[in-house]
């Protein structure tokens, strides 16, 4: 992490050459690495794409962004015509029952 000489915090940026998946344009400077062949936005593309709040206080609302198509769950052979994810292809996908059923319990960290 970088500091700035007021005490405040000021994020690493990382130089490069990479291309908006959005717009197409140019990005030469990053606040984080990227890697894996992950999608890549510019700061415009980045704002018009992520979840929009739409309620105010701390309550969480937010609209989350779908993806449609048509994919089969994984585990019983569903059909499934929307997810809050893009699928990769080499990963497996599941119905909302088949997922609760598989997901690894959460851990208590009080």
């Amino acid at each position: 992490m970088d500091f700035q000489n007021d005490g405040g915090f000021q994020r690493q940026m990382f130089k490069g050459s990479w291309k908006c998946n959005g717009c197409g344009g140019e990005i030469t400077e990053l606040p984080f690495e990227p890697a894996g062949g992950k999608p890549v936005y510019c700061r415009d593309c980045y704002k018009s794409n992520k979840p929009r709040r739409t309620g105010g206080g701390g309550g969480g609302n937010f609209q989350r962004r779908t993806f449609q198509g048509n994919w089969k769950c994984s585990d019983c052979g569903t059909e499934i015509t929307e997810l809050p994810f893009e699928p990769s292809g080499d990963t497996p996908i599941y119905c909302l029952d088949c997922y609760r059923k598989n997901k690894p319990p959460r851990r208590d960290f009080r």
